[in-house]
């Protein structure tokens, strides 16, 4: 399945330049090529072309390279492409991982003290509305052409992918779609306004889109229906009112799709760490195998090359020496660099403790190889466990789940999952916790995951609140989840603490505004009737 390339083509609605003053506020982006290929002259062999670029605005940061002609002028191509900003507010601000490098507003993020000021979630911002702009742009160029109705419900759902975003981070955000003409200043809308529009859009994608498996590396049902079921888990969040029993029906449909094949029939890969090598292509949708992965996002180490993605989640984990002698081989991982970065929080370790069979803790660095679980000093590599859950391994013997060193490359062949059925199943459980499904149901599916991992099974005592959101945390670390987790279980600015919380080494609450994200000041200054968020 390597051999789908992503297609990365110059077009109008595509390769789009972002002033740092004017921002995202109008929207009003232009070409930075000027051998543009513009909606008047386009083929119509172009138009797959053009949908690639919704594809690839969420895998690269721009036309060429790691960093070559971003889409966002002003901003670093590497640190502002779409999945490592999510993964900077999302993660960076947890328990699950810390940032040992004094980039600009990371530690901000690290520490929870950033501002409305910080130069990472102003980009992270900015990069949802330049992959909504260019997804309305796509939606304009094939309007009701019957002969691109599948691409477009796609693109609609690249598009609902970054407003969830908006409202799961930031609340409230300015709104545009294709019926708006290119340029329209767009009107900002409540979080509860978004949530609304979303829930109606999905709900008509799903209805519309067929039950058939995509096209590798494309988005199809059971990735929009359980976008939809996450939109509903957090409802009570992003609405004040719940939604459990809608987000337990979006997880019943999906499951029932992939029941029969994979670990016990549950439709989840039999080995957990195959979810990420660099040949977990066979799991995404199209991919031909048990597609637990139901919606992610296609890399390759030639066509592919982002300081983001795969490769931010990699090399990231990896340092060959230190100043302490520790030895980890980027290259005993498929991979021929190391930035030796990111490590964990004692407290996200001690999540796996009562469990070292759990094969989900089975590549992380311990004591034995030179690392403290300590973390004292979070800007030294081995101060702390190193995590390292993304490779570009192979598959091995399948009888063993093992893995092996296949062709060493700079850029990770590994495609990076969105959603995974895993998460569906946990979905649930919390939902029937929640009374808003089968407890028996919600049960069995907690523990084909846990059983799949290699730890024993939960009985009824053991499905608590608190019990899901710790074998969320084991199952779903790193897939940028964490942060919309702690929020929605109240343990995100108070309740529970970790290393470096507020910026304290043993960890302190922080204002409860502080569960969302600011709007960046400078889209502020760029739309003064924009609201900022409350505390900010």
């Amino acid at each position: 399945m390597k051999s789908y390339k992503t297609k990365i083509f110059s077009v109008l609605c595509a390769a789009m330049a972002l002033g740092a003053t004017s921002c995202v506020g109008d929207l009003d982006l232009m070409p930075n090529d000027p051998n543009t290929i513009t909606a008047g002259n386009l083929t119509p062999e172009q138009y797959e072309a053009v949908l690639a670029k919704c594809y690839s605005g969420m895998a690269v940061s721009g036309q060429y390279g790691p960093d070559g002609a971003s889409d966002i002028s002003g901003l670093d191509g590497g640190t502002s492409q779409y999945t490592r900003g999510i993964f900077m507010l999302n993660e960076f601000s947890t328990d699950e991982s810390k940032w040992i490098w004094a980039d600009e507003g990371v530690f901000d993020l690290v520490t929870n003290t950033w501002s409305k000021g910080n130069a990472n979630i102003f980009g992270t911002y900015s990069r949802m509305y330049v992959h909504i702009a260019i997804c309305n742009d796509f939606l304009r160029l094939v309007g009701n052409d019957e002969k691109f109705a599948e691409m477009a419900l796609e693109a609609r759902a690249l598009r609902a992918m970054s407003y969830y975003n908006i409202v799961d981070m930031f609340g409230k955000g300015g709104f545009v779609t294709e019926a708006d003409a290119p340029g329209t200043a767009p009107v900002q809308k409540s979080r509860v306004e978004l949530y609304n529009w979303l829930e109606t859009e999905l709900l008509d994608i799903v209805a519309k889109m067929s039950d058939a498996q995509p096209k590798y590396g494309r988005v199809g049902k059971d990735g929009a229906e359980a976008l939809l079921a996450r939109l509903y888990l957090n409802a009570e969040v992003f609405t004040g009112t719940p939604a459990y029993d809608k987000c337990a029906q979006c997880c019943e449909n999906i499951i029932s799709r992939h029941i029969g094949s994979g670990f016990q029939g549950s439709g989840l890969v039999e080995n957990y760490l195959w979810l990420f090598c660099g040949d977990n292509d066979v799991y995404m949708p199209g991919g031909g195998d048990t597609n637990e992965i139901l919606w992610g996002i296609a890399y390759d180490a030639t066509n592919t090359q982002p300081y983001g993605g795969t490769t931010f989640l990699c090399a990231a984990a990896y340092k060959t020496v230190d100043e302490n002698g520790v030895y980890m081989n980027c290259e005993d991982y498929g991979l021929n660099q190391q930035w030796g970065c990111m490590h964990a929080t004692p407290e996200f370790s001690d999540k796996f403790a009562a469990a070292p069979e759990d094969v989900r803790w089975s590549m992380w660095c311990k004591e034995g190889n030179g690392f403290k679980k300590e973390n004292t000093k979070f800007s030294e590599f081995t101060d702390g466990y190193a995590v390292v859950k993304f490779t570009n391994l192979l598959r091995g013997d399948k009888a063993t789940g093992s893995m092996k060193v296949g062709e060493i490359t700079k850029y990770p062949n590994t495609d990076l999952p969105l959603i995974r059925l895993a998460d569906v199943y946990l979905m649930y459980a919390e939902c029937a916790l929640r009374g808003a499904a089968n407890t028996a149901k919600g049960l069995q599916y907690i523990n084909y995951v846990r059983e799949r991992a290699g730890v024993p099974a939960y009985t009824a005592i053991d499905l608590t609140l608190d019990n899901i959101l710790d074998e969320r945390c084991r199952e779903l670390y790193w897939e940028n989840v964490r942060r919309t987790d702690l929020v929605r279980f109240g343990k995100f600015a108070k309740g529970y603490n970790w290393s470096w919380k507020a910026g304290v080494p043993e960890g302190a609450d922080f204002p409860e505004y502080m569960n969302l994200f600011p709007i960046p000041s400078n889209v502020i200054a760029s739309q003064p009737d924009f609201e900022q968020n409350i505390g900010y």
